[in-house]
């Protein structure tokens, strides 16, 4: 997806930046095609990612690969969210554990879900002394800058165009008074020049990315941020490309949210970078979560160049900190008063119990058929978690195509025959959670590009 689409995305409401995301996936001439696409009847500013973007941000989640398969998980993450970081799937030891060996599999799954519901996409972390192959800590300095630069050369050019913002260095500064640089096998072989080394070769590798360095204990004016701040203004004066700094805004009881948290996003920013809050939680429950998580938001939203902010999990039973109980929903996906907070926080009216109480539908689309000439298309729409009346998609198929036969639906097309729009013809009652399908064949006329599968409107 080009960077258009993706500010396109980030501006229209949900229920259209769905369809424009669609459309825009890359052909498939496979069989196994699936594109997903959801939205809600009578949506409103009722939902995290709806009321941010109403304010010109995003509200994103860090999201693992291996929770997608849960139903609860993907269907909060889908209503609630319009950004997301793979939470350990883009990590050097994820991606590349043999050196030139490189494994997308885990990545993959999260940026396809999250583009195939219009969704943007954080990478994390292209350099960091963490989640490290040991391999990489055995090289010798050449060998290690070599490894580095393809490192970031190779994953960035394998999701170019598909990520809005990399975190290209990450917590490269000791905690504590001295404001030193970490010890890693970059700072200690390559020595201070491999940041900017590395933001150099992150620009050419995406020049249309946006290039963040990312660090914990930074959220106010302190050692370590003054470093980082130092840096970035050493960067920005020589040209050394870096367009955002993100904070990410650990807090419990023991390091609450400080109290010139905001006054120090805005230095960051007067610097001429972007600030996102990029791994917020907040650990504690009830009113004083709320209130502190409604600090961090207020905040963001009094920085113009505060661009999104992104809660580090969508669900406590899966944090890293989980005993905290850190996030904005409970281990039973129930919204706690934080979520409340930051809700009214972006100007939102609420959407009580999830869902918001409206009906809803998904509309999946699979090959079914295929042959030189043409082929077989089925959507399956399923209730979501009401039972509804009446369902409404759209099917959308690329010139020279045409679709010359369907079933078991109404269809009508635009003037230009390409999107078809289908309701039902028998079968638009269903039952919570039920299903049904419609089909239709396409005339490929030399074009074997799949077709976009609009947001499924139910009521």
């Amino acid at each position: 997806m080009s960077m258009t689409h993706l500010t396109l995305c980030r501006r229209l409401p949900r229920t259209i930046a769905v369809l424009v995301a669609a459309a825009t996936l890359p052909v498939s001439a496979a069989s196994a095609t699936a594109l997903t696409a959801t939205a809600h009847a009578a949506e409103a500013a009722d939902t995290l990612g709806s009321a941010a973007a109403g304010k010109g941000r995003y509200f994103g989640t860090a999201v693992a690969a291996n929770h997608l398969g849960e139903s609860a998980y993907a269907a909060t993450l889908d209503r609630e969210f319009t950004s997301v970081t793979p939470e350990n799937e883009m990590k050097w030891d994820a991606v590349e554990g043999s050196r030139g060996t490189f494994t997308f599999g885990a990545a993959d799954q999260i940026v396809n879900h999250a583009r195939s519901q219009g969704m943007d996409v954080r990478g994390h972390t292209l350099v960091w002394h963490s989640q490290l192959p040991s391999w990489v800590g055995g090289l010798g300095a050449a060998d290690l800058r070599t490894a580095m630069n393809n490192h970031i050369s190779r994953v960035m050019d394998h999701y170019k165009g598909q990520v809005h913002s990399w975190d290209v260095v990450n917590e490269a500064f000791q905690d504590g008074g001295s404001g030193a640089r970490r010890s890693s096998p970059f700072q200690d072989k390559l020595g201070n020049g491999f940041i900017e080394e590395a933001f150099r070769t992150a620009r050419a590798a995406d020049p249309a990315a946006k290039l963040c360095y990312n660090d914990y204990n930074t959220d106010g004016v302190n050692a370590k941020s003054n470093a980082v701040y130092a840096m970035v203004k050493d960067f920005k004066s020589r040209g050394v490309p870096i367009d955002c700094v993100g904070f990410q805004s650990h807090f419990n009881s023991a390091s609450p949210v400080p109290a010139d948290y905001r006054a120090n996003l805005q230095r960051f920013a007067d610097l001429g970078v972007d600030v996102q809050i990029t791994e917020l939680d907040i650990e504690g429950s009830g009113t004083a979560q709320a209130d502190s998580y409604a600090d961090v938001v207020d905040a963001c939203l009094a920085v113009d160049r505060c661009t999104g902010i992104t809660v580090w999990g969508v669900t406590d039973k899966y944090s890293w900190r989980s005993g905290g109980t850190p996030l904005l929903f409970d281990g039973d996906y129930n919204k706690k008063p934080a979520y409340d907070a930051v809700l009214t926080s972006l100007g939102g009216d609420g959407g009580g119990e999830p869902g918001g109480g409206t009906a809803s539908c998904t509309a999946t689309y699979t090959r079914t058929a295929d042959w030189s000439g043409g082929y077989n298309g089925q959507v399956t729409i399923t209730a979501g978690s009401e039972p509804i009346s009446s369902w409404t998609t759209t099917v959308t198929v690329s010139s020279p195509q045409r679709v010359s036969a369907t079933w078991n639906t109404t269809a009508t097309w635009d003037g230009g025959g390409d999107v078809m729009t289908a309701r039902p013809s028998w079968n638009g009652s269903l039952a919570a959670g039920a299903s049904t399908s419609f089909g239709f064949t396409v005339t490929k006329n030399g074009s074997d590009a799949a077709p976009a599968v609009g947001t499924c409107t139910a009521s």
